[in-house]
C-alpha cells in the first residue's frame, strides 16, 4: 500500500472529512501543523505539487484513511487474465497449501490494519514478528507478492513459489533436443520398452554424438509426464482400445422401450470340444442368439459350426414364431448378418453393396429395420454382456468336466482334451443353462429391479400398450426361406437354380423376366415360390428332374403328363372360344346392312361351253306346303332344332308330312 501522498492526490482522492480542492487543503496543513512533523513530511525535489511537499497517510482522519487504503488495495480496473490465471494455479494447490495461502493473508491484513491506525511500520512489522512467529523478510516478500494486485486476489496471489500452476508450464528439466527426441521417439512405440531402457540406449547415443546436457533419469520421466500427456503415452503404447477405456462409457437408458421393441443378436464361440457322430476329431461350436434390449431376456439360440447366414434365419424365425417381430434388430456387420439373404434392400449395409435387382432380405419381408454396430462392443450390443454369465454357466459346468479347453491358449486346463462333449447333449445342456439364465431372480438391471428377466419380459407384454406384431401363415414360410434373383428360361419359361429346373404353367407369362425364388436349403429337390420383381407371388415350380436315357417308365410318365397338359390347354383353349366357325359367320352376316348393294360376282376367266342341254325338272308344290316350307326357313334362320336339314328320301322332296317328325328331328 502507498503511504506517501501530496495534497493533489489527496484532493482527487475525494476522501470524507477533507476539502476536495488543493487550497483549502493547504490552509488545513498550515492550522494543523503539518509541516512541523518531520517524520511525516518530507519536501519533493523537482516538483511543485501542493507546495512541493508530500505527507504520510497517518496525518489524515480515520474515515480519510479508510478509504485511502481501500482505493490503493482495489484497483479500479483489475486484471481479468491475471486475476483468472492466480484462481487457476490456486485451484490447483493442496489443502495444506491453501491453508498455507490463509495464513500469509491474515498476516498481511493485521499488518494493514495496523497501518492504517496510525501505527508505525517498524512497530507493526515488530508486532507480527512476535505474534505471527514470522521473519521480517517473509513479510516484506508476501506484500511483494500482493503489491499491484486487487485486494480480492490477495489469497490466490500468495500461492507458495513450490505449487504447480495449473495452466502454466511445469518448470522441467533442460535437455539437448535431440536427446529428447530419441528418448520420446523410442519410449512411445508399441512394444512398450521401459523407460529405463530407452533412456540408456539414449544415453549411448548422446555420447557418441556429444550432446549435452543429457539431465538425469528421473528428471526425464518426470518431463514426459509433463510434455506427453498420460492419454498419448496410453494411446502410443497401448493401442486405441485403451486410449478408449480412458472416456467415460456411455450410459444407455432402455426404461422408455418395451418387451421385442428393438432386439440384438450376436455369436459366441464356446470353450467346448464338441463331437459330431461320424467324425473322428471334436470341434467347436458357435452359440448364436437373440436378446430383447428392454428384459435382456435371451429370446432364441441354436448351435452352428460357424456363423452363417442359415444360422441367423434359423434364431430369427424362431424368435418371431414364439414372441413376434420386432421394430429393430441390432447386430455385427459380419459376412452372416450382412449377407443379401439376411439384409437384403437394408440401408446402412456397408459389407455388400445394394443393387437394383437385389431381392428383399429376411428382415425386409418381416418388416424388420437392420442396425449394424461395432463388433465386439458391449455399449452397442447388450448381449455381450450376456456372453461372459453364459460362458461361465455353459462351459465351467461340471456336466462339462473334461471338455473345457480354455479362453486361450495360454489358459489350458489340466485335463484338457480328456472328452468331447457329444452335440445332442450339449444341445440340452445350453437348453437348460439359458432357461436357468432368463429365471434367474435378483437381476439389478435398469429395468429387472430384482425381478428375473422372465419375469420383466412377461410383465411388459402384458402390457395394453405394447402392440407387438406376429407374423401370419405367409409370413411364417419366408424366414424359413431364401431368396435368389433368377431370369425365366426360354422356351418354357423354367428358373434354373442351383444346377436344377424348376417350372409351372404360371411361368409361361414371365418368360424372359426377372423373378424371385424362394426355396428351402435343405431340400432343393422340393417345391420354390415364385414372386416377381415386387415380391407379388406367382406360383408355386415343382422340381423338374432329370431321367435316364432308356428308362421306359420315366418316358411314359413324361408322355402322360404332356398328353393331360395337352387336354387341359385343348378345354381352356374350347372354353375361351365359344363361337364356332359357322356360327361366327352368321354373326357376321347378320350385323350387315340391308340396304347394302350386292357383292358383283366375279366373272371367271374361262368360260365352259354346255356340250348337253339337260331339262330342269319341274316341280309343282301346293299352298300349305310352301307355308311350312317359309315357316321352316325363318326358323333356320332365328336358329334351334328347326335349323337341322332332313335328309331326302328317295326321289321325294324332304317334305314333311304334317303331324309326323323325320328321323333326324327327334
Amino acid at each position: 500500500m502507498k503511504e506517501w501522498f501530496t495534497l493533489a492526490e489527496l484532493a482527487a482522492a475525494k476522501l470524507p472529512g477533507l476539502p476536495a480542492a488543493v487550497p483549502s487543503l493547504a490552509r488545513i496543513v498550515i492550522r494543523e501543523g503539518w509541516r512541523l512533523n518531520t517524520t511525516k513530511c518530507r519536501k519533493l525535489s523537482g516538483r511543485d505539487g501542493g507546495g512541493g511537499y508530500e505527507y504520510h497517510y497517518s496525518l489524515l482522519p480515520e474515515a480519510a484513511r479508510s478509504k485511502l487504503a481501500f482505493l490503493e488495495a482495489a484497483p479500479a480496473i483489475p486484471e481479468k487474465a491475471d486475476s483468472n490465471l492466480l484462481w487457476r494455479r490456486f485451484e490447483a494447490l493442496t489443502d495444506a497449501q491453501r491453508a498455507v495461502c490463509q495464513r500469509r493473508l491474515d498476516v498481511l491484513t493485521a499488518w494493514d490494519g495496523m497501518r492504517a491506525a496510525g501505527i508505525s511500520a517498524r512497530q507493526a512489522t515488530a508486532f507480527c514478528e512476535d505474534k505471527f512467529e514470522i521473519a521480517r523478510s517473509s513479510l516484506y516478500e508476501w506484500r511483494k507478492k500482493v503489491e499491484g494486485k486487487a485486494r480480492q486476489d490477495w489469497l490466490a496471489a500468495l500461492a507458495p513459489e513450490s505449487a504447480a500452476a495449473n495452466g502454466e508450464e511445469t518448470q522441467t528439466a533442460e535437455c539437448h533436443p535431440d536427446a529428447w527426441d530419441v528418448l520420446a521417439s523410442d519410449y512411445l512405440r508399441p512394444e512398450g520398452a521401459t523407460f529405463s531402457s530407452c533412456y540408456r540406449r539414449m544415453v549411448e547415443v548422446a555420447k557418441e554424438k556429444g550432446w549435452a546436457p543429457i539431465p538425469a533419469e528421473w528428471a526425464l520421466r518426470r518431463r514426459m509426464n509433463v510434455k506427453v500427456p498420460r492419454a498419448v503415452q496410453i494411446l502410443a503404447r497401448k493401442g486405441k482400445e485403451e486410449a478408449r477405456k480412458l472416456l467415460p462409457a456411455q450410459q444407455r437408458s432402455v426404461a422408455h422401450l418395451m418387451a421385442m421393441q428393438y432386439v440384438n443378436t450376436d455369436g459366441h464361440k464356446l470353450d467346448l470340444h464338441v463331437q459330431f457322430p461320424g467324425r473322428d476329431k471334436p470341434t467347436r461350436v458357435y452359440l448364436m442368439a437373440t436378446q430383447d434390449l428392454y428384459s435382456r431376456k435371451i429370446l432364441s439360440w441354436t448351435l452352428t459350426e460357424a456363423e452363417t447366414w442359415e444360422a441367423v434365419r434359423t434364431i430369427v424365425g424362431r424368435m418371431v414364431e414364439e414372441h413376434g417381430i420386432p421394430e429393430r434388430l441390432y447386430m455385427d456387420n459380419g459376412k452372416a448378418f450382412a449377407s443379401k439373404k439376411i439384409s437384403g434392400k437394408t440401408g446402412r449395409r456397408f459389407r455388400f453393396k445394394i443393387t437394383e435387382d437385389e431381392v428383399s432380405g429376411l428382415l425386409k419381408t418381416l418388416g424388420i429395420e437392420g442396425r449394424f454396430v461395432k463388433p465386439y462392443s458391449g455399449r452397442s450390443k447388450p448381449i455381450e454382456r450376456a456372453w461372459r454369465d453364459l460362458a461361465e454357466e455353459i462351459c465351467k459346468h461340471p456336466d462339462m468336466a473334461g471338455a473345457y479347453t480354455g479362453r486361450s491358449p495360454a489358459h489350458k486346463p489340466e485335463n484338457y482334451g480328456k472328452w468331447a462333449v457329444p452335440i445332442e447333449q450339449l444341445e440340452k445342456h445350453v437348453a437348460a443353462r439359458i432357461a436357468e439364465h432368463n429365471a434367474r431372480i435378483g437381476r439389478e438391471t435398469e429395468t429387472a429391479r430384482g425381478r428375473s428377466f422372465d419375469a420383466t419380459f412377461a410383465e411388459s407384454m402384458a402390457d395394453p400398450a405394447n402392440l407387438v406384431r406376429f407374423a401370419s401363415p405367409m409370413q411364417r414360410s419366408l424366414w424359413m426361406l431364401t431368396a435368389e434373383t433368377v431370369t425365366a428360361r426360354k422356351p418354357a419359361g423354367a428358373v434354373h437354380l442351383f444346377g436344377n429346373r424348376y417350372h409351372a404353367r404360371e411361368l409361361n407369362e414371365w418368360i424372359g423376366r426377372k423373378l424371385t425364388v424362394r426355396f428351402d436349403p435343405s431340400d432343393l429337390h422340393g417345391t420354390v415360390k415364385v414372386y416377381d420383381k415386387d415380391d407379388r407371388f406367382i406360383c408355386d415350380a415343382a422340381c423338374v428332374a432329370k431321367t435316364g436315357f432308356d428308362c421306359q417308365a420315366s418316358a411314359r410318365e413324361t408322355a402322360r403328363a404332356e398328353s393331360a397338359a395337352a387336354k387341359s390347354l385343348k378345354a381352356q383353349k374350347d372354353a375361351a372360344r365359344r363361337l364356332g366357325d359357322v356360327q361366327l359367320k352368321e354373326l357376321m352376316r347378320r350385323g350387315e346392312r340391308a340396304d347394302a348393294p350386292a357383292p358383283k360376282t366375279a366373272r371367271p376367266k374361262v368360260t365352259r361351253l354346255i356340250t348337253r342341254r339337260q331339262a330342269a325338272p319341274v316341280e309343282t308344290i301346293d299352298a300349305h306346303q310352301y307355308q311350312d316350307n317359309l315357316s321352316r326357313g325363318l326358323a333356320r334362320l332365328a336358329g334351334g332344332d328347326a335349323a337341322i336339314l332332313p335328309f331326302p328320301q328317295g326321289d321325294r322332296p324332304a317334305a314333311i308330312a304334317p303331324g309326323r317328325k323325320h328321323r333326324a328331328e327327334k
